[in-house]
């Protein structure tokens, strides 16, 4: 043979393989949604008339694995019921299954849980607890997943206290570091939750500090889609202008698209938040 043939020959084999490669690359779609509490006081947008909403907007977008927060049992159920998804996490009074959850669900089609656990945002997160100037117990749940393509990446799912800004800042020290101590095989994380803190906030800082975590907002390929908030607390009529739930990723992740979603059924929206969603790749 030639060498011209044998150069041809060569690169028909490489642009094959690079062709194969991007057909085997699987894009992930996933979420962060504090969907509200099961609150009986919210007339007018009770659970019961909101969780078929939050359904269909979760198999409408496909998210095929998203947190949640201020989850009660009763609400994670009906979730993955609904779904036919899985979940971890416990409650944050108890360890079990009392108070509000910040699960991470998940679709047994698409992904396998290897390992995961909860800890307390405070100066003890092995029992429960309530940390600093908070106002309420808070927790962080994780998961170590893989998905179908053999993919295998971390998840940490947080809920951040509403008052004390010397937790959420100390909450942003104490998960940076805990996501250092769990994650030893350095396997690509995504830190998601409310945070109830916008970007001007030395919490959110105090993540990006570090070069190495990114949001997953700012490094979207694709220009961020919806408002300039995630906040309504139901108002239709409220144009949301601070971003208090994010999505940060740190290691070999690219961020196809960033969207804060504003699906709405009858001037009324699913839960007092927007979901935010990325799709990503590995």
């Amino acid at each position: 043979m030639s060498q011209k043939k044998i150069s041809t020959l060569f690169l028909a084999i490489v642009l094959i393989f690079c062709f194969s490669e991007n057909l085997l690359a699987q894009s992930h779609r996933i979420a962060t949604f504090n969907i509200r509490w099961d609150n009986p006081g919210d007339e007018g947008n009770l659970w019961k008339d909101r969780l078929p909403h939050v359904l269909s907007l979760i198999r409408f977008h496909q998210i095929g694995l998203f947190g949640t927060q201020e989850t009660l049992v009763h609400q994670l159920n009906q979730i993955n019921e609904g779904l036919g998804y899985l979940s971890i996490g416990v409650g944050r009074d108890d360890g079990k299954e009392k108070g509000e959850f910040s699960p991470i669900h998940y679709d047994p089609k698409l992904y396998q849980l290897e390992d995961s656990g909860t800890f307390w945002l405070s100066p003890t997160p092995e029992i429960p607890s309530k940390g600093w100037d908070a106002s309420l117990n808070r927790i962080c749940t994780w998961g170590r997943f893989k998905s179908k393509d053999g993919a295998r990446f971390y998840v940490f799912n947080i809920h951040y206290d509403h008052i004390g800004q010397q937790a959420r800042e100390e909450s942003s020290k104490l998960v940076a570091s805990k996501i250092q101590e769990i994650n030893l095989e350095k396997l690509p994380v995504i830190w998601i939750g409310d945070f109830n803190v916008t970007p001007d906030n030395a919490a959110y800082a105090t993540i990006l500090a570090d070069p190495s975590w990114k949001d997953a907002r700012l490094v979207s390929k694709l220009p961020s889609y919806g408002p300039a908030g995630t906040f309504t607390g139901f108002d239709w009529e409220r144009m949301p202008d601070g971003i208090i739930d994010h999505i940060f990723v740190q290691g070999k992740i690219q961020v196809n698209r960033h969207g804060i979603l504003t699906d709405n059924y009858g001037k009324k929206y699913p839960s007092d938040h927007f979901p935010v969603m990325v799709e990503i790749e590995f």
